[in-house]
């Protein structure tokens, strides 16, 4: 019989005789949990981060064994000591109801007991600690029938980090809801708050939504890092014609320029970089954003706060006033936005913001479906890019290690960005104050020499960036264009 066949989980591990050997401070502390005793006669342990060599050297000495250690999530290892805890495990595993319910039962005050435990507020503290390691964009505590099951958005993809027991479920809610600020009473409606945090030196704010579900409240946390400074255009991946061709349009002193596509396609990350090249001693540059992602100096960021009243087109009048030279909205929601924007680029403002299209072309019918005036349209609008996100191939194992480390199997390690840039010539200020349709904007971009997403996309995967799966994955909505 193989290890792995005889070897318990982690829960299991953690009452068993091996692990009563150790408190359940030590295995805190250092996050490990022994498994078992292998055919080597190794004793394997579950390790959350790297051991400092006296850990090693005590663990062997105390189990009279060399040590095989094994990687595994450091949420789940946690969650396992937690489950097992003597002392702390008996308060925390008195929740009154363990049958899959909404958490509607729950007293109160049995939860928010709960959820000021040390166990339970180190148990969260780990998951946004080792989600800010990974370079997660988001944390997902989603509530169900078997306990809480927690995932993190890496590279744009969910992946699985552990699932704390059943019982836990509502003290990890609660506790998070907490920390946002959020009433823990209120479990019926959905709730959005704000955690702001110092860890390791780096300050955090994570965006906090919460909703009822069928088994309980379910939670996803966006991650904010103020300590990741904007990118320079050089290093989003646009091919250099198009850069280039970019690079001049937000250099231009008047005229909107946006940048279209999904929520998590980048925008944002495309709208700082261009603004980095633009801002210096000699211009005002303000912002109004929902939040502010990078903070970037020299530069008047405004933070949308709808409870007082301060929205993009209210922020956005106030701005006008505030003599600047460079606007930046974080996005074009409404026709009053919109129109505000459009009145500052007839005034010789320049204007960069977002929009949610498919395509770049889109972006023109977009505005005009808001109730903006085509000719307006046309006068003002210097030209869109569309991108889209894609994940690249491990530089490691070149995407093909099943076990590599650096990729944790997934055969691919960051991520890079395809373009498509739509410039506004004089046939398209035509097309577009003749209210022509989508297609034949569509035509006109063709002729002018616009690429394709897809087109980039395949320039990327000839190139051994990432794959073709990847590129059909985030541009299938062309095909429905």
């Amino acid at each position: 019989m193989t290890d792995a066949a005889r070897l318990p989980d982690l829960r299991a591990a953690a009452t068993g005789e091996l692990a009563l050997r150790l408190s359940p401070r030590y295995l805190d502390e250092h996050c490990l949990l022994p498994l078992g005793v292998g055919d080597d006669g190794a004793l394997i342990t579950a390790v959350g981060r790297p051991l400092d060599p006296t850990v090693t050297d005590e663990l062997s000495r105390l189990y009279r064994r060399p040590l095989r250690l094994v990687q595994h999530p450091a949420a789940e290892i946690q969650a396992a000591v937690l489950a097992a805890r003597r002392g702390d495990a008996e308060s925390l595993s008195a929740e009154p109801d363990a049958t899959p319910t909404n958490g509607a039962d729950a007293p109160l005050d049995d939860l928010r007991a709960l959820a000021t435990q040390a166990p339970v507020i180190k148990l969260v503290n780990v998951l946004i600690l080792d989600a800010l390691k990974a370079s997660a964009s988001d944390i997902h505590l989603e509530s169900g029938v078997d306990g809480v099951r927690i995932r993190y958005r890496l590279d744009g993809v969910l992946t699985d980090v552990s699932r704390p027991p059943r019982q836990y479920a509502q003290a990890l809610v609660s506790r998070v809801k907490i920390m946002a600020g959020l009433d823990v009473a209120e479990r019926r409606v959905p709730q959005d708050g704000r955690i702001r945090l110092t860890l390791a030196e780096r300050s955090v704010d994570l965006r906090v939504s919460t909703v009822p579900a069928l088994h309980g409240e379910s939670i996803v946390l966006r991650i904010l890092d103020h300590g990741v400074t904007a990118r320079d255009l050089r290093e989003l991946g646009m091919p250099d014609a198009l850069q280039t061709r970019f690079e001049r349009l937000v250099a231009r002193t008047s005229g909107i320029v946006l940048v279209t596509g999904p929520t998590g396609s980048g925008k944002t990350t495309t709208l700082y970089a261009a603004l980095a090249r633009v801002n210096g001693p000699a211009v005002k540059v303000v912002t109004v954003e929902d939040p502010v992602e990078y903070q970037m100096e020299g530069v008047t960021q405004i933070p949308v706060n709808r409870k007082a009243g301060v929205g993009f087109a209210s922020a956005l009048r106030s701005i006008l006033r505030h003599d600047p030279d460079i606007i930046m909205v974080g996005e074009m929601r409404d026709r009053e936005t919109a129109e505000i924007a459009i009145q500052a680029a007839l005034t010789g403002h320049r204007v960069f913001s977002t929009l949610h299209t498919n395509d770049a072309v889109a972006g023109i019918t977009r505005l005009v479906d808001m109730g903006i005036e085509p000719y307006l349209v046309a006068a003002t609008v210097a030209g869109i890019v569309a991108q889209r996100l894609v994940r690249v191939v491990c530089a490691e194992c070149m995407g093909t290690g099943s076990q590599c480390p650096s990729c944790s199997g997934t055969r691919f390690r960051g991520r890079t960005g395809i373009y498509e840039l739509f410039t506004v010539d004089e046939e398209i200020r035509r097309l577009v104050t003749e209210r022509a349709s989508l297609d034949s904007l569509r035509a006109a971009a063709r002729r002018q020499g616009m690429q394709s997403l897809r087109d980039d996309g395949m320039a990327k995967v000839q190139g051994g960036v990432t794959t073709i799966e990847e590129i059909l994955r985030v541009t299938s909505d062309e095909d429905a264009a």
